[in-house]
Order: structure tokens, then C-alpha cells, then sequence
């Protein structure tokens, strides 16, 4: 059988950067999804206050492949 894969999105959040914000959510996401193959930012964004980025936000597709048992 030919691999299998899946695709999730996923939101990813940090006071730092973008690239700390996509760290952070492929992090957060192997506690739960085994086998993450690659990821894309599909989107990216943030929040402003008084002027200033407080947070820079990315949304990712994420690809894991699908195992049997």
C-alpha cells in the first residue's frame, strides 16, 4: 500500500516572532499527533497594542502520515 497522509491546521502563537510561533505549535501538536511529516504557514497575522506587535500569530497545515496498528 502506498503511504497515507493527513492534513490538519493548526494556530501557533508567540510574543517573539513568526518563526517562534510556528515552533511553538509543531511542539504543541507531536504531544498528540505521531508521525508529522512537513508543515506550510498558510497564514500569518498578530496583535497590535498601543503602536507596537505584541504577538505574532501563523496558521500551518501540518502532514502526518497515517499508521495502522
Amino acid at each position: 500500500m502506498a503511504n497515507l497522509y493527513k492534513i490538519i491546521e493548526i494556530i501557533g502563537n508567540s510574543p517573539v516572532s513568526y518563526a517562534e510561533a510556528s515552533k511553538a505549535a509543531i511542539a504543541e501538536a507531536s504531544k498528540t499527533v505521531r508521525e508529522i511529516s512537513w508543515y506550510e504557514v498558510d497564514n500569518m497575522g498578530g496583535k497590535v497594542k498601543d503602536g507596537e506587535v505584541v504577538n505574532f500569530q501563523v496558521k500551518l497545515r501540518v502532514a502526518f502520515k497515517v499508521v495502522g496498528e
